[in-house]
């Protein structure tokens, strides 16, 4: 698989993956459990935006 498509996919499925950990943090009041949700979210999404540049330079 090109390594541009595996960044997007994994980053896309750590952003639901965090999405997930956000809601449920929320639901059961749990701060610490929305954070980390937070900050897996972020990481999808940055890691996501490594595979679109990776796709306009080509690799």
């Amino acid at each position: 698989m090109n390594s541009s498509i595996k960044d997007k996919v994994e980053g896309t499925f750590h952003e639901v993956k965090g999405q997930i950990k956000m809601t449920t943090g929320k639901l059961f009041k749990s701060p610490e459990l929305e954070a980390k949700g937070t900050g897996e979210k972020v990481a999808g999404q940055t890691q996501r935006k490594v595979g679109q540049v990776k796709k306009v330079f080509g690799e």
